[in-house]
This record gives C-alpha cells, sequence and structure tokens, in this order.
C-alpha cells in the first residue's frame, strides 16, 4: 500500500510543554487510521500539525499526496451563520486550485447529494439545520476541492449515537467511493471499531498501542488501552 503520509519522530510544543512526543505512523492511500485518546492526550494537535495550522518542534513529516481537507468537530461552528448552504459550499469550490476542467460536473446539489443530503438544504442556514446535517454539509465543502486526504478531528463526539453511526458510515463509503485516505480522531474506542483498518492510542503526547483495529482491540498491549476498553459499554 503506497503512503500518502509518513510521520516519523514528530514532537510539538508550547512552550515547556511537549504535547506530542515523537510519534511515527503512516496513513497508506485508501486507508482509514484512527487516533484515539483522551482529551488532552496530543491527538488534535497531531491533525492540526498535518495541514499546518501548528508548526513541528521536531521530526519528519512527508505528504505524498498534497490535498488534504480537515473537517472539525464544531459542524455548526465551521459553518458560516449567515451564509446559506448554497454559498458556503458554492465558495469552497471556487478554491479549487487548479479551477477544474469545465467538462467536470460538479456543482453544490451534486456534493449534497453525494454526503446524502437533498436540494432542499441548499436555500438553508446554518441555524435550520441538525447537528448531523450541518456534518454533511461540511464533509461536501471539504470534498469539494477533491482532496485525496480527510483529516477528520472528532467528527460525531458531539453528535446523538444514532446519528454518530450514520456520520461514520458516510466515511467509510467516501473511502470506497473516491479512494480516500482518512485520518480519524476520536477520544472512544467504540467510535472507531468498526470504521478504521488501523489505531493508535494515544495518551499524553505519546503512542501507547498500535496496530490493525482487530488485534489492538483483542490483545491491547497497555493499561491505558485496556481501559478505554472497558469503558465502552456494553449491550
Amino acid at each position: 500500500m503506497k503512503n500518502v503520509f509518513e510521520v516519523e519522530n514528530l514532537r510539538v510544543k508550547y512552550g515547556d510543554f511537549e504535547a506530542v512526543k515523537g510519534v511515527s505512523f503512516t496513513l497508506g492511500k485508501g486507508e482509514i487510521l484512527g487516533i484515539v485518546g483522551e482529551s488532552g492526550s496530543g491527538k488534535s494537535t497531531i491533525a492540526k500539525t498535518l495541514i499546518g495550522l501548528e508548526k513541528p518542534s521536531g521530526g519528519k513529516i512527508v505528504n505524498s499526496c498534497g490535498s488534504v481537507q480537515m473537517i472539525f468537530q464544531d459542524a455548526v461552528g465551521s459553518l458560516n451563520p449567515r451564509m446559506k448552504i448554497r454559498t458556503a459550499i458554492a465558495e469552497a469550490l471556487g478554491r479549487m486550485r487548479p479551477p477544474r476542467p469545465p467538462h467536470v460536473a460538479i456543482s453544490p446539489s451534486s456534493l449534497l447529494r453525494q454526503v446524502g443530503l437533498s436540494d432542499a438544504v441548499l436555500d438553508q442556514y446554518p441555524r435550520e439545520l441538525s447537528g448531523g446535517q450541518c456534518q454533511r454539509v461540511s464533509i461536501a465543502r471539504a470534498l469539494a476541492v477533491s482532496p485525496q486526504v480527510l483529516i477528520a478531528d472528532e467528527p460525531v463526539s458531539a453528535l446523538d449515537v444514532s446519528v454518530q453511526a450514520r456520520i461514520l458510515n458516510l466515511l467509510r463509503d467516501l473511502r470506497m467511493e473516491l479512494g480516500l485516505s482518512i485520518l480519524l480522531i476520536a477520544h472512544d474506542l467504540a467510535v472507531v471499531k468498526n470504521v478504521c483498518d488501523r489505531v493508535c492510542v494515544m495518551c499524553k503526547g505519546e503512542f501507547v498501542d498500535c496496530g490493525e483495529t482487530e488485534e489492538v482491540f483483542s490483545n491491547p498491549k497497555s493499561d491505558y488501552t485496556r481501559r478505554l476498553l472497558a469503558a465502552i459499554p456494553r449491550i
């Protein structure tokens, strides 16, 4: 599998505090990789560093894909409240560089259909939509520039459980349809169980478990991972 990201010994510091302490991982083409950990563990810092919102203090990041888009936790807050959905997506389409060739037919309407929303949403404002609908709009905006990688930072943590499942299934379907690579950030192992190919568990700036998802769930190597697994509700 060709890697779209290769991260080696990444370190990120804020003054004297080291938020990320020398982590290494790869993201393969068409792969969904989960990074899981509690709030403050450093996982979101990794995501922000990959897209250039934070500067690494050490290590190496090799981006072999070029086009990366991020989906944020606060879907409602990431949309302009004074802008209709049609305009918000059209604005993202206008940022495609280089411009999309004329023969490639794509529009706000087609992007919404891709994420399971109807044209009725186009003339609504974010406040008129549910949290799940806003997250789908955010994903549509991200897809507008034809990225090869999506970085989803806690994309379902603010949503009801039933809506979480729909958004996660959407990400999995988009991976299959578009050949996307996805880095999925979460604080709950249950979120990544049925979606991710591999999982890295993060604690206090370091990876304490990494491997195939099934292996991490069935044979965790750290006490921290075992505690996270124990916290998953049993039905």
